[in-house]
């Protein structure tokens, strides 16, 4: 049972219970049925996508679609609100998990069990995340994709995985708990959970109340700002993302971006102008706390010597960038933000795909950034690689120069300006420098190989083409290109695409700094 705002509301649980029923079944189908799970997990996410359209047309007039769980009311019922923001986060999210599925299907899920199942949980997680409109369940869905990706982190094994995955769940452990005793702080000085009520109450709470308020707020900053990979909590991500394999680091794009969704969602919503005691509680901090990482992401990136490790700086760069937009506060940053949030996740995960089919082609050397043996399409590689890195860099005509010619466009010029001017046309041509290097070493410093060193090219090559009982027979050097090619039409459909998708985000931005229509769509009259 459910209540829903308009026709569409019942098709707002589709992104949680698809993939959570899915993953449940795929669970009982073992690991013998290789072929039907990959059968069953592509043809679910494909319906995802599909979903994610009507729900992103939906939205896009500017309703409110409001799901009841138990059709109890608000504030007690359990509800999942679409909006325009949570339509484009749903919409990108399925567009980046079918491209990397797609690519995982190519061989990576035959590594160990129950991939797909995983993939259609951490699927569940991040939409949930996205949709849900109480803080406690925000939790809920948080541990539902972290549990779920602390077991694709490991998928494979490995003694790299083995170590980044110890770092990467004890921080992750250290942020739940934190999470869980703001939550927990909110409502003692509140008596509210569902975050439109939340936002009528935190401008009420009584004075000797407002530091313990303050306080909750402040942490889950702290524990979204973890999620998100901002300095200095962003310690965790270049260790694990470059120890994933190549379709989960492409899926964990998504990840850093539940984090910058939170810190929008509420700062706009609960601890916006209106909060009272707590009113703009992270304004102050995040243009400075953006900058920083901007700046420390680009170092890491220029100083990177593995593939991999280059594009999990690279970003934690993009996640600076964005973070700048929102913490101008203004229509015209927010809006930039958005865009470029959407360029940057379709970018990295093309980088991360990217990434893993060059080093499997590279031999022994793999994703090291010294010389070794050619690739074996270094042509159409070498164009993708020199796209992508356009894209990342920021270059004209793709998107990722738009998003940061508005982001700056956005700014005022007073000192907030030229920080950001200056930072960022600095970390652009330093990311410049940094991909130059390395497509330099992959595709023109290839070395004179040994016999030895052939037969172990030779070998990879061929295990990238393997064929089994499993699935269908697949050239992987040929094939594992595929998805890499299609994400990258979805940006350059960005691109052409620019004047309605900008409207698009200006619309979302304009919904955000104006929160009284969520109130008044979740919480019944008063």
């Amino acid at each position: 049972m459910g209540g829903a705002s308009s026709m569409f509301g019942h098709l707002l649980v589709a992104p949680i219970a698809l993939p959570l029923a899915t993953g449940m079944i795929l669970v009982l189908l073992g690991r013998q049925k290789l072929a039907l799970q990959r059968t069953v997990s592509v043809a679910v996410t494909t319906v995802g996508v599909a979903v994610a359209i009507v729900l992103a047309v939906s939205a896009a007039g500017g309703d409110y679609t409001v799901y009841r769980l138990g059709d109890w009311p608000a504030p007690a019922a359990i509800v999942l609100v679409l909006d325009r923001l949570s339509a484009l986060m749903v919409l990108l999210t399925a567009v980046v998990a079918l491209g990397s599925l797609a690519y995982a299907c190519l061989g990576t899920d035959r590594k160990g069990s129950h991939f797909h199942a995983l993939f259609q949980l951490q699927l569940a997680g991040l939409n949930g995340a996205f949709l849900t409109g109480d803080l406690f369940n925000l939790f809920v869905f948080f541990e539902v994709l972290l549990i779920a990706s602390y077991c694709l982190l490991l998928y494979g094994g490995g003694a790299s995985r083995l170590r980044a995955g110890l770092h990467y769940v004890t921080l992750n452990l250290v942020g739940s708990a934190l999470f869980l005793i703001a939550v927990g702080l909110l409502y003692a000085v509140t008596g509210a959970l569902n975050m439109a009520d939340l936002s009528l109450r935190v401008a009420q709470v009584a004075p000797s109340d407002a530091a313990l308020l303050r306080t909750a707020g402040l942490l889950l900053f702290v524990v979204f700002g973890l999620k998100a990979a901002v300095l200095p909590l962003y310690f965790w991500l270049p260790r694990s993302y470059a120890a994933a394999t190549g379709p989960v680091a492409a899926l964990f794009a998504l990840m850093t971006k539940v984090g910058v969704y939170s810190i929008l969602r509420v700062s706009t919503l609960i601890f916006g102008p209106l909060a009272g005691p707590a009113a703009d509680l992270a304004l102050p901090w995040l243009l400075p706390v953006a900058l920083a990482t901007q700046a420390a992401g680009v170092l890491g990136a220029v100083a990177a010597r593995d593939l991999r490790r280059l594009q999990a700086y690279l970003l934690i760069t993009s996640i600076g960038l964005m973070l700048a937009g929102i913490g101008l506060f203004s229509q015209g940053g927010l809006s930039a933000a958005l865009y470029y949030l959407v360029h940057s996740t379709l970018i990295i995960a093309i980088l991360f795909l990217l990434v893993d089919t060059i080093s499997r082609q590279r031999g022994p050397s793999g994703p090291r950034l010294r010389p070794a043996a050619a690739v074996a399409q270094p042509a159409l590689l070498g164009i993708l690689f020199f796209v992508a890195s356009m894209g990342v860099v920021g270059l004209p005509p793709l998107s990722g120069f738009l998003g940061k010619a508005l982001v700056l466009a956005a700014t005022p010029m007073d000192g907030r300006g030229i920080w950001l001017w200056s930072v960022t046309l600095t970390a652009g041509l330093l990311s410049l420098v940094a991909c130059s290097r390395a497509g330099s070493i992959v595709f023109w410093s290839t070395t004179a190989t040994s016999p030895a060193h052939r037969r172990a090219t030779d070998e990879s090559r061929a295990a990238s083409a393997m064929t089994t009982t499993d699935g269908p027979t697949l050239d992987g050097a040929n094939w594992r290109t595929a998805p890499v090619i299609a994400l990258l039409g979805a940006v350059l459909l960005l691109s052409a695409l620019a004047a309605p998708a900008t409207r698009y985000t200006a619309a979302t931005a304009q919904q955000l700094l104006t929160p009284a229509g969520y109130v008044n769509a979740v919480l019944p009259p008063r």
